[in-house]
């Protein structure tokens, strides 16, 4: 009985160990399982609040959506070379725009909106801003940028919009 006893404890010892090395060589390695938790807010406070007036401004025949990859907007052109295709899909994939307005009744994209906060001042924002800005004029996307401020005249972006979308063609929808 004394030999089964110390053969059970040999073999759950070697179970340990083997667990602790797996554990070590995972925690060396950095891999972490499923390292997410959940965002508080899908929009800033100041992001929340120009939706408010967005919404208003844009009136009942459109919708507003919000955080839409420009990847999403934007399909790269036939043609072009596997690497190339991934090259310029890279540029994208990750870039988003604060806000879209589609037509309510096809969900169209007619305009889109960034909101510009102290954040957008940094050399690589800008240029990121730049990229964001010259792939909506190749697709023929207006594009508005407001700058970030305590309140907002629904006014005043409704005449902003207006006027994008006056002076552009319709794009294609969403996700197309």
């Amino acid at each position: 009985m004394s030999w089964l006893l110390i053969l059970v404890v040999l073999v759950v010892l070697v179970v340990v160990a083997l667990a602790a090395a797996a554990k070590s060589k995972t925690a060396a390695s950095g891999a972490v399982s499923f390292p997410y938790e959940p965002a508080k807010f899908l929009f800033s406070a100041a992001e929340r609040s120009f939706l408010g007036v967005l919404d208003q401004a844009v009136g009942p025949e459109h919708r507003v959506l919000g955080k839409v990859r420009l990847a999403d907007l934007a399909k790269v052109k036939g043609g072009l070379s596997k690497s190339a295709r991934q090259g310029a899909l890279n540029r994208v994939a990750a870039k988003h725009l604060d806000f879209v307005v589609c037509r309510a009744t096809d969900l169209s994209v007619v305009c889109a909106f960034e909101l510009n906060d102290r954040s957008h001042a940094s050399q690589r924002a800008q240029a990121r801003d730049e990229l964001v800005a010259q792939v909506c004029q190749t697709i023929g996307l207006p594009l508005v940028t407001v700058p970030a401020k305590q309140a907002y005249s629904v006014q005043e972006v409704r005449e902003q919009f207006l006027a994008a979308v006056s002076r552009a063609p319709v794009v294609a929808q969403v996700g197309t």
